[in-house]
């Protein structure tokens, strides 16, 4: 199975970090975790991106907030999946980092997910793997039948408690 590498831009965005990483955990997906600045580290991250294909990848999350650039460089330097995850910053909630990650210029490509949302970026990589791995793919549909199953019962609940005429 590919890894994928959560890439985060300072330690700082590691407690939104951690819930993509208890998600691909959860799925059992090996990943690997680094700290890599597009600002203070450019040539790191130049070089993890240009070598994760051949080291195994076969998705990469970038969690960066403010400025936000680490997703577009990474995806500037790899052919692979990146994921972009805006961290939510003090002074703007997140809505600088969101479009710093998601205006993107044609040809560079990043798969953006909502501020904070780092357990839909480790989703959206366990996705990428699952269309050549069966029992990803199996994993997902079952997690969906039971977050169907919830919401069913919920609404099970709320329909006994008010739709009883």
């Amino acid at each position: 199975m590919k890894k994928v590498a959560v890439i985060m831009g300072s330690d700082s965005d590691l407690p939104v970090v951690e819930k993509a990483v208890n998600t691909l955990k959860d799925y059992a997906v090996p990943y690997e975790v680094h700290v890599f600045s597009a600002h203070r580290t450019p040539d790191e991250a130049k070089e993890f991106s240009e070598n994760a294909k051949a080291n195994g990848f076969g998705a990469i999350i970038a969690a960066a907030g403010m400025a936000a650039h680490l997703a577009g460089a990474i995806a500037a330097n790899t052919v692979l999946p990146v994921i972009g995850i805006p961290v939510a910053a003090k002074y703007l909630d997140g809505m600088d980092a969101l479009l710093s990650t998601v205006m993107m210029p044609t040809g560079i490509p990043v798969a953006t997910v909502a501020v904070n949302g780092a357990a839909n970026a480790a989703l959206l990589a366990v996705e990428i793997l699952a269309v050549t791995d069966d029992s990803l793919a199996e994993k997902l549909s079952e997690a969906r039948k039971l977050g169907a199953e919830k919401v069913l019962e919920k609404n099970k609940a709320i329909e006994e408690k008010y739709n009883n005429n």
